[in-house]
Parts: structure tokens; C-alpha cells; sequence
């Protein structure tokens, strides 16, 4: 795949990746991307991720069900950071909500919450 070899990798062979939903526009989260996170979301159609946490590769909502089906990739102008545009299943966020994104900064500095969880955690991550 040409287009990963031009790709600017981090020391650690990591690259960030924004995951939109096309649809809503929204964005879900941000993620880490090894190479072979990326070779193998774009040969399957669904978002593999790396896991920082965990040290190793995993598809997102391989878990929970809540898979990202890829429909298009852009790159920055730098070449050091992904956009992925997909179709959410469900929701794209491991706390249970559409977005990882949900909460919100009001004037005085409290979070406020966005949006309906859609399930809940404890019924999914056993």
C-alpha cells in the first residue's frame, strides 16, 4: 500500500486517527494506529486500533459489538494523522455513548452531559 510508506509514524510506530461518523459528522474518538492497524482496517473495511493500554492490536468494538465499517480515509497535510469516516454500529464509545466525546465545558468550568447513553458498560465488559 503506497500511501503507508509516505505515512510520518511516531518513534513509537504509532499515528493518531480521528474516527468520524459520516453520517452525523460527529467525531467518535481518537485513536492510535500501528502500520498494521491501518493495513488491516483498510483490507477488511473495519477499524483496527492499537491498544496503548493493552500493547496489542485489536478491532474496534470486537468487545462490545459497536464496529466502525470504514467508509473513507483522508490524511493530513503532513502526512502524521488519520481521519477515518465510517458507519458507527451503535455507539463508538467504551462508557456506552455515541461519541467518546459526549460531555461538554459550560461557563463555569462543570462538564455537562450530551446525549443518551445507548448501553451500558457493565452490561458489556464483563
Amino acid at each position: 500500500m503506497g500511501f503507508i510508506d509516505s505515512l510520518n509514524f511516531d518513534d513509537k510506530g504509532l499515528i493518531p486517527a480521528i474516527i468520524q461518523d459520516e453520517r452525523t459528522r460527529e467525531v467518535l474518538t481518537l485513536c492510535y494506529m500501528t502500520r498494521e492497524a491501518v493495513e488491516k482496517t483498510l483490507e477488511e473495511k473495519k477499524v483496527y486500533v492499537f491498544r496503548r493500554s493493552k500493547g496489542r492490536l485489536m478491532l474496534k468494538g470486537e468487545t462490545s459489538g459497536c464496529i466502525q465499517l470504514l467508509k473513507s480515509v483522508h490524511v493530513d497535510c503532513a502526512d502524521n494523522s488519520l481521519l477515518f469516516k465510517v458507519d458507527q454500529h451503535r455507539a463508538g464509545c467504551h462508557k456506552g455513548y455515541f461519541s467518546c466525546y459526549y460531555r461538554k465545558l459550560k461557563e463555569d468550568g462543570t462538564l455537562e452531559i450530551r446525549g443518551e447513553r445507548v448501553f451500558d458498560p457493565k452490561d458489556v465488559y464483563k
